[in-house]
């Protein structure tokens, strides 16, 4: 299978949208991600972030990241005033676990209680003062997941999310999700004799994750939050041609002249979409199916293959049996070397805005913890804070849907190609 193929992504028989209200991050919320070095990567959180600038752009959400490299239950509790609070969050997200017990060296009760102390104390807290909490199970390590299922990590976190519930926080199964995504990872790379060449979700320490595995992170948490699965579908019946439905989108000034179907769609969100090849890790991760549905079905084509196109850009080529059926169009392209269609490229751009936000972000924040109390990390602090405010309206800008012009026409080959 070619590189393009993988990326063009195709679903039939796509049912009705979901509604989008049960997301649970709103308009006006501050999100701070707590955590350790997992966290403080900042991809997972990146990745959050990107999918709900697009998919809820009429929503001001601002998103912090507390992560810190070896922390645990008990230091995030320590430091929940300074690296939390401070930031006014209206939601946190806790995941810890795996250096709460050494990395398994010290997977004992007494370690136990001291995690679980710490997530008693961070949920008390938050409750305190009407933050909505969500306590999850920590990333999985590389350890075989029919074993780590029933291991001590496992059951350890298992223990600190219904101790959320019991204090009315929330709880995120991280593990699991992810522990289903590995058991896919590994029946494709277990097949591939160059160990150097096969994928994983962890780097050789078997505790850190891959951008394969954020990945992973990002989708078990969105799916926890409650994110929804479609974006937008339009139904088109090419016949006449008439408007069959709409939703998540408005649709006009549809019209067929010589064969060539055109109209204009006004989305309410965008799709998730990360840069080029990025599809590929939706062998393993379902973001096609379970968050990005971005549909447009075409009924009563003439037999034959065609191409779609949105304000001049194309987002591939697809048969009349699959316009019928329907077709996702988030992530699919022509050329595996460039975006397919405009949303595409938007979140391409959005991506370097966000990267770029966050590589200030860290930077004012290894100014805070290495010169506390220094005239440069005040300094910085202050311009850091003045580069956020504008950057983020940089990327409400970029994420905002536009009216697109969408053309379904005859696909004519170029000379050679068929």
């Amino acid at each position: 299978m070619s590189r393009a193929s993988l990326v063009l992504i195709l679903l039939l028989g796509l049912p009705s949208l979901a509604p989008a209200d049960d997301f649970a991050l709103r308009d006006g919320d501050t999100v701070v991600f707590l955590g350790d070095s997992i966290t403080a990567a900042r991809t997972y959180g990146k990745v959050i972030e990107n999918y709900t600038l697009l998919r809820f752009p009429d929503r001001k959400v601002r998103f912090v990241n507390a992560g810190r490299g070896g922390d645990t239950a008990a230091g995030g509790l320590k430091r929940l005033e300074r690296d939390v609070f401070a930031h006014n969050p209206t939601v946190v997200t806790v995941a810890y676990g795996v250096n709460d017990i050494g990395w398994g060296t010290k997977a004992d009760d007494a370690h136990k209680k001291t995690y679980l102390d710490g997530v008693r104390g961070i949920v008390e807290a938050c409750k305190k003062r009407g933050v909505r909490v969500y306590i999850c199970s920590a990333a999985i390590t590389a350890e075989e997941p029919d074993k780590s299922e029933k291991g001590f990590l496992q059951t350890m976190c298992d223990e600190g999310m219904a101790l959320s519930r019991s204090l009315g926080g929330g709880t995120i199964d991280v593990q699991r999700a992810m522990r289903d995504i590995q058991r896919k990872v590994l029946a494709v790379s277990n097949k591939v004799a160059d160990k150097t060449k096969r994928d994983s979700l962890h780097a050789p320490d078997g505790v850190h994750l891959t951008d394969l595995g954020q990945l992973a992170m990002a989708f078990a948490i969105l799916k926890g939050l409650g994110a929804p699965a479609d974006v937008s579908a339009v139904r088109i019946d090419a016949a006449e041609p008439k408007l069959s439905s709409a939703d998540g989108c408005t649709v006009s000034d549809l019209r067929s002249e010589g064969g060539v179907l055109t109209f204009t769609r006004h989305d309410q969100g965008l799709p998730f979409n990360y840069g080029i090849f990025y599809g590929l890790n939706y062998r393993y991760v379902p973001v096609p199916d379970e968050l990005n549905r971005y549909v447009l079905r075409v009924a009563n084509l003439p037999a034959g293959k065609y191409e779609v196109t949105a304000d001049g850009r194309s987002a591939g080529t697809f048969t009349a049996d699959q316009l019928s059926a329907g077709a996702n169009i988030a992530s699919s392209t022509p050329d595996p070397w460039a975006s397919g269609g405009p949303w595409n490229a938007q979140a391409d751009v959005l991506k370097s805005l966000t990267d770029a936000r966050h590589e200030v972000g860290l930077a004012d924040t290894h100014a805070r913890i290495d010169l506390p109390g220094s005239a440069v990390a005040g300094e910085l602090g202050k311009q850091a804070g003045a580069f956020d405010e504008r950057i983020v309206e940089m990327q409400r800008t970029v994420a905002r849907p536009r009216p697109y012009k969408f053309v379904v026409k005859r696909y004519d080959p170029p000379a050679g190609k068929k």
